[in-house]
This record gives C-alpha cells, sequence and structure tokens, in this order.
C-alpha cells in the first residue's frame, strides 16, 4: 500500500501480525499530514496496532505533522498497541524534543531497533498478541 502526495509519498510494510512500518518520504505539513495520518489509520484498521514510523527521509515537520503523531499515538494506544519514531533526521531531532514529542513517543535510532524494542516490550507483556485477553502466553 503507498499513497503519494505533492511532496509526501507514504509506504506501509507489514512486518507481522500486528506491525507495520510506515515509510514516510518528504514534508510532513498542514497539506500533505492528512495522507500520512490515513495510511497510518487504515494500517491500524487492518490489524497492524503497532506502528514504526520511518522519518529518515521526512525533509520538514510542522506543527500539523506533530500533532499527527500525538492523533496516531491515541489511535495505536487505543488499539491496545503503541507507536514508534525511528530514524528521525538530526535536523528534526530538536524540534521533537523541545515540543514534549519524544517524552511520549520512544524514538529510535532506526527502523530494526524500533521492532527489537517492540519485541521485547510484547514479551514482557506476556504476548497479549496470542492471548486474546486472556493470560500471557508462550511464544
Amino acid at each position: 500500500m503507498s499513497q503519494v502526495s505533492d511532496t509526501l509519498d507514504t509506504t506501509v510494510r507489514y512486518t507481522g501480525k500486528r506491525t507495520a512500518v510506515v515509510v514516510v518520504t518528504g514534508d510532513v505539513d498542514l497539506h500533505t499530514a492528512p495522507v500520512l495520518r490515513e495510511e497510518a489509520l487504515t494500517a491500524v484498521g487492518h490489524g497492524a496496532r503497532h506502528l514504526v514510523l520511518d522519518m529518515a527521509h521526512v525533509d520538514f515537520l510542522d506543527s500539523t505533522g506533530l500533532s499527527t503523531l500525538i492523533v496516531l499515538m491515541h489511535a495505536t494506544q487505543e488499539a491496545g498497541g503503541s507507536l514508534r519514531v525511528a530514524s528521525v533526521p538530526e535536523r528534526l531531532v530538536r524540534m521533537v524534543t523541545m515540543t514534549g514529542i519524544s517524552e511520549l513517543l520512544p524514538l529510535h535510532d532506526t527502523v530494526a531497533d524500533a521492532l527489537a524494542a517492540l519485541d521485547v516490550d510484547e514479551g514482557a507483556a506476556g504476548s497479549a498478541d496470542d492471548a486474546a485477553g486472556g493470560v500471557g502466553s508462550s511464544r
């Protein structure tokens, strides 16, 4: 699944039964943030309650983009999952930390780090994915 807007391209890659990586390329602003929100929420609607946003190729992120991250965080939490942000370019790290977003969302150096941390967190939670509301199960 992929969608292109004037300055934003998103590609969703499902990496597991409950996990998707959303690769974001371009600017996330007032005009393009709805594209990111729609693609990510569609992935959540298809069962990917854990999302990793790969921001390595994001050129610009404004306040609308930041609020979209909060919307996606709430959507994944409501689905029983989480949102993680990976590969934030150095030029955007300062804004993400100054606004407090980094206090709410785990930031990871790479997508692989985010997925590995997700596996650790899921394992510690007793694999809620496999035990629908029941007591933890083994993998």
